[in-house]
């Protein structure tokens, strides 16, 4: 299901939570509250892994418009969404003492070190497709 909304999506899940396997491998035994650092940080995980959905549907949705115009204001207004999902879910989670919040915020940043570690992920899988080289390809057959 993830694939047909975005090629990228399923790495990007999976890489979002293998990084969220190794913060609470590591964390757990650094934490001092377990339960409070393991709820925080998947908290964030999930928030993570809200983001990485939601903008995937976003930019589908937002190259479905049809005109320049309409597609910015979609994808501002939905990053904003995100940013303030994030934000209502963090607030919460203080609120009602519900995990500690650094553990959240480091699982967030899950979206991130999938995002960057993505060219790893399929080289490891054998996918050693480089997208720049067919933008170069194009860009030079135009210029001959």
């Amino acid at each position: 299901m993830l694939k047909r909304l975005n090629e990228a999506l399923p790495g990007l899940v999976l890489g979002i939570i293998i990084y969220g396997i190794l913060l609470q491998v590591a964390g757990v035994w650094l934490a001092d509250d377990k339960l409070r650092y393991s709820t925080g940080l998947w908290i964030g995980i999930g928030c993570a892994l809200f983001m990485a959905i939601h903008m995937a549907i976003s930019i589908e949705d937002a190259v479905c418009i049809g005109t320049e115009e309409g597609a910015k204001k979609k994808t501002i207004a939905s990053a904003m969404i995100r940013y303030v999902v994030v934000l209502v879910v963090l607030v919460v989670m203080c609120y009602f003492n519900l995990g500690s919040i650094l553990p959240a915020f480091f699982g967030v940043l899950g979206l991130k070190f999938s995002a960057y570690a993505q060219p790893l992920f399929d080289r490891i899988r054998g996918n050693k497709k480089d997208h720049n080289d067919e933008a170069s390809e194009n860009d030079e057959d135009r210029m001959s």
